[in-house]
């Protein structure tokens, strides 16, 4: 699988490998097997009704209409620039917010591996320092982000590989950990279902690639690259939650701490076995890097374009005069990042209480941009139908509405779970879902206020043509 074509652009083996970097997330397969055997009946539930539609939706937004803004070109196409603003600001602000419950993790894992008993404040600094070495890589260059992107897909296919295959050799010498029959792997409601938005959380981002078309030696490769990249995904996601599920018990599955303890059970307290847990532990540590800065560099672009119409604040479009990359937006988010990770640490109370609040509010804000993305498909069906579709999807107006309202559908519950994931029992645990209410609230409430900025500057801008014709006769 070639990273890039001998002219220096994007093939379809690198197209997938970056796509395969973004949505892979090896940090939230812990989530998935928190769920037990049921995990797999909603995996397989949830590729088929959900990730099989939204490949599809992806890849003839993606090759119809091509640019840097990737999803905030979507929307402002199909419902006009505000609702692009609104987009954009969710889709770059959330990596800022993100960052922080990835690194919360990674230095957790760290401690794990290394210095079981670190300090928090050292877990923090660490957190902290890997931040600023994101926003350095997406600084420095498009071809050392590309090339790290690539490295972190083949190490996350390394690491959940490992789980799996570790996890049935386990389970043939010492027996399966947990119950695998029929009925326990059907999908249900009793076991685990907080984690269930997890799970559609750890499959979004196949349309982060359309923001690197010019770096693409031919953009109509994009379906043939989502789509090989969605059936690598899904396989290493259920392989490894089996792995994991046949080594662990469901209730020894820490958020934080369960890939690397899943380590210690596979492989022993052999010279082999510590060997095998450092060198996979490292490689689990590395894609945590590799998908952050896969994220920071598509979102951080889509935010600069945006910027550049007049639609973020200038700031956010300061471009490197040296790489070309977006420095503007990167370093907002790693401002951002830092301040969530400080503020954060001020009211944990343990690693993976402090994981999953950080983790549930960003996947809140993460996930806000697809509800808008849908619609834009569809609206742009009916209002552009004489456009090009060098890709498009089968059937008629029907299967469409169909696969967007399904999309849709399956967003939408997800984040009402981030918010309220007791909400199926018709409870309501106020002291975990108003911080994360809150949270989002606030990030909606100034996303509104830049949106009133765009619209003032906008409208001076306007005024100022207005005046400059009349005042020289035109």
């Amino acid at each position: 699988m070639n990273a890039k074509t001998s002219d220096g652009k994007m093939g379809v083996g690198s197209i997938a490998l970056f796509s395969l970097c973004a949505v892979i997330a090896v940090d939230t397969l812990t989530a998935s097997a928190s769920m037990g055997a049921s995990s797999i009946g909603w995996w397989l539930v949830t590729l088929v009704v959900f990730v099989i539609p939204y490949g599809l939706i992806t890849s003839e937004l993606g090759t119809t209409y091509p640019g840097d803004g990737g999803i905030y070109d979507w929307v402002k196409k199909a419902f006009g620039y505000k609702w692009a603003v609104r987009t954009t600001w969710f889709y770059w602000i959330n990596i800022g917010l993100w960052m922080p419950a990835v690194y919360i993790m990674f230095a957790g894992m760290f401690s794990e591996l290394f210095f079981p008993e670190l300090p928090l404040f050292w877990q923090v600094a660490i957190c902290i320092l890997l931040t600023w070495l994101t926003i350095w890589i997406c600084n420095v260059s498009v071809d050392v982000g590309v090339w790290v992107t690539n490295l972190g897909a083949i190490l996350k296919i390394t690491v959940i590989s490992v789980l799996g295959f570790g996890g049935f050799f386990y389970a043939a010498k010492h027996g399966v950990a947990n119950e695998f029959s029929f009925s326990s792997m059907l999908p249900s409601l009793d076991t685990g279902v907080a984690f269930l938005p997890a799970l559609v959380f750890n499959l979004m981002g196949f349309e982060l690639v359309a923001t690197m078309t010019k770096e693409m030696k031919d953009v109509r490769d994009m379906p043939k690259s989502i789509f090989l990249a969605a059936g690598v995904t899904a396989f290493l996601y259920v392989f490894g939650t089996v792995g994991i599920l046949m080594a662990l018990p469901v209730e020894e599955i820490g958020l934080v701490s369960g890939i690397i303890a899943t380590l210690h059970k596979l492989f022993g307290n052999s010279v082999f076995g510590n060997v095998m847990i450092y060198a996979i532990g490292i490689m689990a540590l590395l894609t945590f890097i590799g998908n952050m800065v896969t994220w920071t560099m598509g979102a951080s672009r889509a935010a600069a374009q945006a910027a550049n119409e007049g639609e973020l604040p200038k700031v956010v479009a300061k471009m490197s005069d040296t790489h070309d990359t977006p420095v503007g937006a990167n370093m907002i988010t790693g401002v951002l990042s830092t301040s969530v990770i400080l503020a954060y640490a001020t009211f944990s109370q343990s690693s993976d209480d402090l994981f999953w609040s950080v983790f549930s509010f960003s996947s809140c804000i993460f996930l806000l941009p697809y509800l808008f993305m849908f619609p834009s498909y569809l609206k742009l069906r009916i209002s552009d139908p004489d456009t090009t579709r060098p890709f498009r999807v089968p059937g008629g107006m029907g299967i469409q509405w169909a696969l967007c309202i399904v999309c849709f559908l399956t967003i939408f519950q997800a984040v009402i779970l981030f918010i309220f994931p007791d909400i199926i029992s018709l409870t309501v645990n106020w002291a975990y879902s108003a911080p994360i209410l809150i949270g989002v609230i606030l990030t909606i409430a100034i996303g509104e206020y830049l949106l009133r900025l765009s619209i003032d500057n906008k409208r001076a801008v306007k005024q100022v043509r207005s005046n400059y014709k009349l005042a020289h006769g035109h």
